[in-house]
C-alpha cells in the first residue's frame, strides 16, 4: 500500500470525501461519545453516504481512529441540485476576454510576473447553470469520477455532517429541540477532527518542469505557495477550485489591494524623498537649529510642577524630523491617496463583478435559503415561511429588540474599557515625561523625553491592544450567538461588524487622541513639542502598524508550524515500517483552520487599510510599509493554508461581504482624517498664513518667532515654578516663550487669542471645506466614469441565460414528445 491509495477507500476507486477522527477512551463519558458517534454515523448512512473504518492499530500514534466517508454519485447529485449548485452546461464560445483595463495593458507585453502556460495549461471555460437531476444528459458529463471537483465534494459532504443528527429520541418530533451536527460533536469531543482530505504531498522528488505536478496541492505549492513564487501572479482559478470560492475570493481581493498599493507606495516614497532632499534647505528647522539667534531663546517648562527652562534649540533635530512627513508633498500625496480610495473602490467592483459570473456565485446570496444549523438547533418557534410555504424557525421581534439591545450595552461597556485603557496610557506618557523632564543635564532633555516617552507608551498601547482583541473575540463571538441569525451570512456579518468597531477603536483611539486632541488648547493634560505633533503621531503609527503585522505573521505561521511538526514527531514515535503513514493520519496531525475562518486574515487586511489612508498625512511611508507587508503575507497565507493546515471545506461565498461596506467607511472618514490632520496637526496652514499675510518677502524666514507666544514668569502658580536647585544653566527668566498664537502679558487682555490665531482657524476650516468637496467631485466623477461591471461581463451573462433558456426549452419539448408517445401507445392499446 502506497500513500496515494490512502486517498480511496480499500477497493482503490471511491474517493475519500471526508474524514471524522476520534480516540477511544474509557469511563462512561466515553460511552456517551460512542453512542453519539453511533447513531450519527447510523443517520450519515441513512443520508446515502458510505463510511469505512481505520482503527487505531493501523494508524502510527496507535491511539486514533478514522471513519472514512465517500459521497456516491446519487447522493451528490440528490445535494447539488438541492443547493443549486451551478455545472457545466456548453463550452463558451465567446471571444470577449474577462480582463481589466489593467490587465488588458499588461497582458500585451511579456512579463516576468506571468506563471508559464507550460506548468498552468489554461482551463476550458464552460457557461453553467443549477444543476437538476431530471436533465442531467444536458450537462456536460465526461466522467462521472470528475465531474465533481473534490472541492464541490467536500462542500456537499459537509452540508450533510452539519444536518446529522447524533440521538436516537423519537419522542422528539420538533428537530430545533433535538442534537445534531458535526459542529457540536467536535465541541463535546466526541470527534477529534472532521476534514477533508488534501490530494497529496505538496512536495515532490521532481520539479514541474520535469514530470508535471503530481497533484493540485503540489501545483498549487509550487506556483503559489513556494517562497520563490512572490513575485509571480496568482493562480486564482486553481485556488477556487482547490480551497471554494469564499477562499478563492479572499486571495482574488488580498492580490488586487497589494497591487493597487504599488503607485500608492511609490507616490508616498517621492514625498519621502522630498523630505529627505530638502530638509537641510527648510528656513523653520534651520531657524530652531541655530544656536546662536532664534534657536538660544529661553522656552517655558514642559510640565507643571517644578521642571526647567529650555533652549528652543533643543528641539532641533525633533524638527528636522518632523518635516520629513510635514512639507507640500505630503499634502499633495494626501489628495492623491483620497482619489486613490476612490479608484480602489470602484476597480475593485468591477473585479468583483468578474469574478462572480466566472465562479458562478453571482445569485447565491439571494439563493441562500439554507438555514444555519445552529438556528434551527436553537430558535424553537416557528411560523410558515410565505416564499417556500413550510414551517421554519423564526425569531419575534420582541425577542430580537431585546438580544440587540443587551448586544448594544455589552458593546458600549467594552468600548468605554478600551477609551479607559487608552487614557491609562496618555496618564503614563505624562508620568514617565514629567520624571525624565527633571533631569540634571539639560541638553539630553529633549531627546530622552521625546524619545523614550512616545516609543515606551506606543509599545504598552501595542500589549493593550493584543490583550483587548483576544479578550472581546470571544465576546463579540458570545453576542453574535445570542442574537440568532438566520444565514452564515447574516451571522458572518454581524460578527463582523462588531470585532471591526472594537477594533477600530483599540487600534485607532490612541492615535486619533494624539492626531486630533494633543496639545489643543481644549486640552492641557500634555503639550507638543514647538515643532508639531507629527513626528510622535509617526513613532505610534510606525510602531502599532509593524508591530500588529509582526504579531499576526507570527500567531498565523510560526505557532501552526511549531503544532504540525510537534504532532508529526509524536505520530513518527512508531517507525515500523508495515505501517503506512495514511493521508488521513498526516492531515489530522495538520493545524486546524480557526474557527473564524478568514475573518482574521480580512480584519488584518481592513485595519490596515486604515492606517494607509486615514493617517497618511501623518506617515506617507505607510503604503510602502504595507506594501511590502502584503507580498510576504499573500505568499505566507498560500503556504499555511497549503502545508500547515488542514483543508477546509470548499465553502461559498459572493463577494467580501461586508467588508467592502467597511472599506468605504473608512474611506470616506479617511477623507476627513486627513484633512483634519492636515488644518490642525501639519503646521501647512500656519506656514501658509504666514507667508502670504505676514512676511515681508513671502518666504518662511521668521516663522518661528511668529508661531511663538510670550508668557511672563511671573504669573506662574506657586507650584509650577521652576525649581532653582536643579543643574540647570538657565535658573531664572523674566519671559519664556511656548507654542501657539496668543496676545502678550502686556496686551489688554494677556493671553488672549491673537489675530493671528483667528487668520490660522478661518484657512484651517477653509481647507478641510475645499479638500472635502474636491475629493467628494472627483470620487463622484470616478463612479460616474468607471461602469460597476465590464461590458464582457453583461455579454457573456446574457447568452449564459439564453443558453439555460434553451436547454430548458429543449428538455420540455423532448418531455412532451415522450407524452405524446405514450399516449399514442395508450390508445394503439385501447383499441386492441
Amino acid at each position: 500500500i502506497n500513500e496515494r491509495a490512502t486517498l480511496f477507500f480499500r477497493d482503490g476507486t471511491r474517493k475519500i470525501d471526508y474524514v471524522l477522527a476520534y480516540e477511544q477512551g474509557t469511563g462512561k463519558n466515553e460511552e456517551v461519545k460512542a453512542k453519539r458517534r453511533k447513531v450519527f454515523e447510523d443517520n450519515l448512512r441513512s443520508e446515502g453516504l458510505k463510511l469505512e473504518y481505520e482503527g487505531k492499530e493501523t494508524s502510527k500514534n496507535q491511539r486514533t481512529c478514522f471513519v472514512k466517508i465517500h459521497v456516491p454519485w446519487r447522493t451528490l447529485t440528490k445535494y447539488a441540485e438541492l443547493t443549486n449548485m451551478k455545472m457545466p452546461l456548453a463550452e463558451n464560445d465567446m471571444d470577449a476576454e474577462l480582463e481589466s483595463c489593467m490587465e488588458y495593458m499588461i497582458n500585451k507585453l511579456p512579463s516576468p510576473f506571468e506563471i508559464d502556460p507550460d506548468l498552468l495549461p489554461k482551463e476550458t471555460n464552460y457557461f453553467t447553470a443549477p444543476f437538476n437531476r431530471a436533465r442531467q444528459e444536458q450537462f456536460v458529463i465526461q466522467d462521472k469520477d470528475s465531474f465533481f471537483t473534490n472541492a464541490q465534494r467536500s462542500k456537499i459532504a459537509f452540508e450533510i455532517l452539519s444536518r446529522a443528527q447524533y440521538e436516537d429520541d423519537e419522542n422528539k418530533e420538533d428537530k430545533a429541540s433535538k442534537k445534531f451536527g458535526i459542529k457540536k460533536l467536535l465541541k463535546n469531543q466526541s470527534y477529534l477532527a472532521a476534514y477533508p482530505l488534501h490530494d497529496g504531498r505538496y512536495y515532490s522528488k521532481h520539479s514541474l518542469l520535469t514530470r508535471g505536478a503530481d497533484n493540485d496541492r503540489h501545483l498549487l505549492y509550487e506556483l503559489w505557495a513556494k517562497p520563490g513564487a512572490w513575485y509571480k501572479y496568482q493562480p486564482l482559478d486553481q485556488v477556487r477550485n482547490y480551497f471554494g470560492e469564499k477562499i478563492g475570493i479572499y486571495f482574488t481581493w488580498l492580490g488586487y489591494y497589494t497591487s493597487m498599493l504599488i503607485p500608492a507606495a511609490i507616490f508616498g516614497l517621492i514625498a519621502f524623498i522630498y523630505g529627505v532632499a530638502t530638509v537641510w534647505s527648510d528656513p523653520v528647522s534651520s531657524e530652531i537649529c541655530d544656536k546662536d539667534n532664534i534657536g538660544n531663546l529661553t522656552m517655558c517648562p514642559l510640565c507643571d510642577e517644578r521642571c526647567p527652562y529650555w533652549k528652543l534649540v533643543d528641539s532641533c533635530r525633533y524638527s528636522q524630523a518632523t518635516y520629513l512627513f510635514d512639507n507640500y508633498a505630503t499634502v499633495a500625496f494626501s489628495i492623491v491617496m483620497a482619489l486613490w480610495a476612490s479608484f480602489f473602490h470602484e476597480f475593485w467592483k468591477r473585479k468583483q463583478a468578474e469574478i462572480e459570473y466566472e465562479w458562478d456565485v453571482s445569485d447565491f446570496e439571494e439563493e441562500e435559503e439554507t438555514l444555519r444549523p445552529e438556528f434551527e438547533a436553537s430558535v424553537t418557534r416557528k411560523r410558515t415561511n410565505p416564499i417556500t410555504k413550510r414551517d421554519e424557525p423564526f425569531v419575534p421581534s420582541w425577542s430580537k429588540c431585546f438580544r440587540y439591545g443587551t448586544t448594544f450595552t455589552v458593546l458600549l461597556f467594552f468600548l468605554a474599557v478600551v477609551l479607559a485603557a487608552v487614557f491609562g496610557v496618555i496618564l503614563y506618557r505624562i508620568v514617565i515625561a514629567a520624571v525624565l523632564y527633571a533631569a540634571t543635564d539639560e541638553n539630553t532633555i529633549r531627546q530622552r523625553t521625546s524619545f523614550i516617552a512616545s516609543t515606551t507608551a506606543a509599545c504598552i498601547n501595542l500589549i493593550v491592544i493584543l490583550i483587548m482583541n483576544f479578550i472581546y473575540q470571544r465576546v463579540a463571538f458570545f453576542l453574535t450567538e445570542l442574537e440568532q441569525h438566520r444565514t452564515q451570512t447574516e451571522w458572518e456579518d454581524a460578527l463582523t461588524f462588531k470585532i471591526f468597531l472594537f477594533q477600530f477603536v483599540n487600534y485607532y483611539a490612541s492615535i486619533i487622541y494624539i492626531a486630533f486632541f494633543k496639545g489643543k488648547n481644549f486640552v492641557s493634560l500634555q503639550q507638543c513639542d514647538p515643532a508639531g505633533c507629527l513626528i510622535e503621531l509617526c513613532i505610534q503609527l510606525g510602531i502599532v502598524m509593524v508591530g500588529k503585522q509582526a504579531f499576526n505573521n507570527f500567531k498565523e505561521v510560526i505557532l501552526p508550524k511549531l503544532k504540525v511538526w510537534f504532532k508529526s514527531r509524536k505520530s513518527n514515535k512508531d517507525k515500523s515500517e508495515d505501517k503506512v503513514y495514511s493521508r488521513w493520519e498526516q492531515d489530522f496531525n495538520l493545524a486546524d483552520m480557526p474557527d473564524l475562518g478568514l475573518f482574521d486574515e480580512y480584519l488584518e487586511m481592513v485595519i490596515q487599510y486604515g492606517f494607509v489612508t486615514i493617517f497618511v498625512a501623518a506617515f506617507p511611508l505607510a503604503p510602502l510599509f504595507a506594501l511590502l507587508n502584503n507580498i510576504i503575507e499573500i505568499r505566507l497565507d498560500a503556504y499555511k493554508f497549503t502545508t500547515q493546515w488542514k483543508r477546509p471545506f470548499a465553502a461559498r461565498a459572493q463577494d467580501i461581504g461586508i467588508w467592502f461596506g467597511i472599506l468605504r467607511g473608512i474611506s470616506a472618514i479617511a477623507v476627513v482624517s486627513n484633512a483634519v490632520i492636515i488644518a490642525f496637526t501639519s503646521e501647512f496652514i500656519p506656514k501658509l498664513v504666514y507667508t502670504y499675510g505676514y512676511s515681508n518677502d513671502t518666504s518662511l524666514n521668521g516663522y518661528v518667532e511668529f508661531s511663538l507666544s510670550n508668557f511672563a514668569t511671573k504669573d506662574f502658580q506657586p507650584s509650577s515654578i521652576p525649581d532653582p536647585s536643579l543643574d540647570t544653566p538657565i535658573k531664572n527668566a523674566t519671559y519664556c516663550r511656548f507654542r501657539g498664537f496668543y496676545d502678550g502679558p502686556n496686551s489688554p487682555d494677556p493671553y488672549a487669542f491673537s489675530m493671528a490665531f483667528w487668520h490660522v482657524m478661518a484657512a484651517r476650516l477653509a481647507f478641510i471645506v475645499v479638500f472635502e468637496n474636491l475629493v467628494v467631485f472627483a470620487t463622484w466623477l470616478v463612479m460616474y466614469f468607471i461602469p460597476d461591471m465590464p461590458s464582457a461581463v453583461k455579454m457573456q451573462m446574457l447568452r449564459e441565460n439564453f443558453l439555460a433558456k434553451e436547454a430548458l426549452y429543449h428538455a420540455e419539448t423532448i418531455q412532451q414528445s415522450r407524452n405524446r408517445d405514450v399516449a399514442d401507445d395508450d390508445d394503439v392499446n385501447s383499441k386492441l
